[in-house]
């Protein structure tokens, strides 16, 4: 008797417990990875206490909190950011990213949030007054004979290739792993102009011996990717990205990030 009891006690409790896991696993809310260019400010990058910041982070913290979702938010080399979204190490790519026809064959993309077009970077020389001034100008920049550094696997590298290099004007084009690279190297001479989508070009010669002399007008728009078919995690963020909008966090963030001193 003593023995029938305790099974059927341990069962009870068995099955009690189980419910608890259940509820406690039923309760929590679903986790995304976010992957990241680490090194493309306003959008994205991460800090000097290695934590990742900018407007996109922000923005979908956000969207995370008012979708009732958990977001985890990982740097990844841009050049092989949409392979591992693809491959289900990362769920969604908010970082900065222009829809492109190409892209939209391997990944879906969210409404529309940003729309830039690139800036032509040179650096500044000083006079005999000392005022500085641009070393070349927009058209000098990326004219025949000149070295332009832009990242890899971006629309900057896309644009050169296909106005420039294809179309049989003598540049050479150098390519790296984030602007922040090729700005160092426009510093030191390796490259006579940098390309790079404007906020980002904005951001990174802030305080340094270099100038925007001019943009392209590609008129490129951002959203943010996702594996295709993933329709519940595009849904998710559509819907915060139209929340955000309607709010005053979105006009703070624009202020604080994209249009501020």
């Amino acid at each position: 008797m003593f023995v029938r009891v305790s099974v059927r006690f341990a069962v009870a409790l068995c099955l009690l417990l189980t419910s608890f896991a259940l509820l406690s696993v039923a309760g929590e809310k679903p986790l995304y990875v976010d992957g990241i260019d680490a090194a493309f400010p306003p959008f994205s990058y991460i800090d000097e206490n290695g934590d990742p910041a900018g407007f996109d982070v922000e923005v979908v913290q956000w969207i995370a909190g008012e979708m009732d979702f958990e977001v985890k938010i990982v740097p990844i080399d841009w050049d092989a950011i949409i392979p591992t979204l693809k491959i289900g190490n990362i769920d969604m790519i908010a970082s900065g990213m222009t829809i492109t026809q190409k892209r939209l064959e391997q990944v879906d993309f969210t409404d529309p949030y940003w729309s830039i077009d690139l800036a032509v970077i040179v650096r500044e020389e000083v006079d005999e007054e000392g005022e500085p001034f641009p070393q070349f100008n927009i058209f000098s920049a990326i004219a025949a004979g000149r070295t332009i550094g832009v990242q890899r696997g971006t629309t900057s590298q896309t644009w050169i290739e296909e106005n420039l290099v294809d179309e049989g004007v003598a540049v050479k084009l150098k390519l790296y792993d984030s602007f922040l690279l090729a700005v160092e190297d426009l510093l030191i001479g390796r490259v006579d102009a940098a390309v790079m989508d404007e906020p980002t070009a904005r951001s990174a010669i802030a305080g340094r011996d270099a100038t925007i002399v001019g943009t392209i007008n590609t008129g490129e728009i951002y959203g943010y990717a996702v594996r295709k078919g993933d329709d519940e995690l595009l849904s998710l963020l559509n819907e915060g990205l139209k929340r955000i909008k309607a709010s005053d966090e979105w006009d703070r963030l624009v202020e604080k990030w994209l249009i501020g001193d």
